[in-house]
């Protein structure tokens, strides 16, 4: 069984020099580079790439077929140095706020929350910065499950995480992502197909509350 990415070349170590974690979404298609719609409407997009698999519950139903087994030139962030790792990120988030009012942030293109304690440096961020927008998805349950929860319910304009499983959303406290065999209620992914161009002008996963539906990769 694979235990991290395919891909152990990629994996970076911190960035001490002019690079940046933190991608602009105009690198990622999917993604998009400025919000479009919804109350988020003009925050700049950019996203955290993190290591798969060593940042991730082995629970997750999509640890064998990791949408990551597909992106060989992604470049991964290591956060073995914890430190070194949480610094920089609110170093770039610093300097992004001295340039926009707001910023949007897609939390993770691979990877997951992987410490309670990372958890709590996105609540410290969100608390320092007003403009602060997070959305994603995560396969964590128990503490760390319970702490993104949290998240959610303290900043529910401006934090949206989902969790990836087959659940109904409706009937839930939380909001799901779903793979395309789930028959409950949910929307498939617009930008998957070929309804928007992308997250930057779509905004459904962030707005709505039915459980979001993704094709196979």
């Amino acid at each position: 069984m694979l235990t991290t990415t395919r891909y152990r070349k990629s994996v970076k170590p911190v960035p001490t020099n002019h690079v940046q974690m933190l991608k602009s979404g105009g690198n990622n298609k999917k993604l998009g580079r400025r919000i479009k719609k919804t109350a988020w409407a003009g925050a700049p997009i950019f996203s955290l790439t993190l290591t798969e698999r060593d940042t991730c519950p082995t629970s997750c139903h999509h640890w064998n077929d990791c949408y990551g087994n597909n992106m060989p030139f992604a470049t991964r962030y290591s956060v073995a140095d914890y430190g070194a790792f949480s610094g920089r990120l609110e170093q770039e988030l610093d300097s992004l706020f001295k340039k926009h009012d707001k910023v949007a942030i897609r939390l993770h293109v691979l990877g997951d929350f992987f410490s309670t304690e990372y958890v709590t440096f996105w609540d410290e961020m969100l608390c320092k910065f007003p403009g602060l927008l997070i959305w994603g998805y995560t396969a964590r349950t128990c503490d760390i499950g319970k702490r993104i929860q949290r998240l959610n319910q303290t900043y529910p304009e401006r934090c949206v995480i989902r969790w990836s499983r087959n659940e109904d959303s409706i009937s839930s406290d939380k909001r799901h992502a779903a793979d395309e065999s789930f028959e409950g209620k949910s929307f498939t992914c617009p930008e998957q197909t070929g309804k928007t161009d992308s997250c930057a002008t779509c905004g459904a996963c962030w707005m709505s509350n039915l459980t979001v539906k993704f094709l196979s990769h």
